[in-house]
């Protein structure tokens, strides 16, 4: 049965800067007060599962237990179609340690070059889970498509949104106002189904 989130405390399961001010942009609106896992000092568990739906929804569980509140968590990637939907769930491990998306960026255009391909396409995918301290959770997923561009452009986004172009835009995300990225996002995409829960519709 679908349980619904009431405004108040909500922590975002994420040590992503750049998803935490997403997710407080997104929430804080409707009357949450959003606290991130980098302000509580909570561990990162390690991702195990084989799907961002799952990965979201193992690292709100884990927040929430440890915290006794609601808890949101965001897993999100980039797949490229032409190397079968890699990095996926790894996109943020193809940074390698420390994290470097640069090296990541131009991993996967190396990667385009080694398939002698002219398919650039490509699509961001968002899952956003929320878990409550008994287990239970609720999963909306998001994307939106588009087609990748090199060489890198734009210091408005974060990870690979440089290099990302969407259906209908001439500009990366990482070039986009952030208001307007918002609002097309794979990110925001997701949000619009939860919201739509929120809301009792």
């Amino acid at each position: 049965m679908t349980r619904t989130l009431s405004p108040g405390p909500l922590i975002a399961a994420t040590h992503n800067k750049g998803k935490v001010k997403e997710l407080k942009a997104l929430f804080e609106p409707l009357g949450f007060t959003v606290t991130s896992a980098i302000e509580l000092d909570l561990e990162e568990p390690e991702e195990t599962e084989k799907t961002f739906a799952g990965n979201a929804a193992l690292k709100a569980l884990a927040a929430a237990r440890t915290t006794g509140k609601p808890a949101l968590s965001d897993d999100s990637g980039l797949e490229v179609f032409a190397l079968n939907g890699q990095p996926g769930i790894y996109s943020a491990r193809w940074a390698g340690e420390p994290r470097s998306f640069e090296n990541a960026m131009k991993r996967v255009e190396d990667e385009l070059k080694t398939k002698n391909t002219d398919d650039y396409s490509a699509r961001f995918v968002c899952a956003l889970a929320i878990g409550w301290p008994d287990g239970h959770t609720e999963i909306f997923e998001g994307e939106v498509r588009g087609h990748l561009e090199f060489p890198a452009r734009g210091d408005q986004g974060f990870v690979y949104d440089p290099i990302f172009v969407a259906d209908g835009e001439t500009i990366t995300f990482g070039e986009m106002d952030p208001d307007k990225k918002h609002a097309m996002s794979h990110r925001a995409d997701a949000f619009v189904k939860l919201k739509t829960m929120l809301e009792g519709i």
